[in-house]
């Protein structure tokens, strides 16, 4: 009985501890992109879209590399 009430107090702290972790995880992406919108409105939106500029970014950096590689094999096939 008495260990029991260990365990499940042992989960509901965990429980508790994840979810303060999960708001404050939102809170602080909607702090950096809020716009004017309400917290809760801006909550709602940070969970739903994850972050998309360092994959835009890598996408770019890829796309470069391809086009500088894709001139070098030009440059080498034209003797000077």
């Amino acid at each position: 009985m008495e260990s029991d009430r260990v365990i499940l107090g042992a989960v509901i702290f965990i429980v508790m501890v994840l979810g303060a972790n999960l708001v404050m995880y939102a809170a602080a992406r909607g702090a950096a992109r809020s716009g004017g919108k309400s917290f809760l409105e801006t909550l709602s939106q940070s969970l739903k879209n994850p972050p998309r500029p360092k994959e835009d970014a890598m996408q770019e950096l890829h796309r470069r590399i391809q086009d500088l590689e894709q001139g070098k094999g030009n440059e080498s096939a034209d003797p000077e």
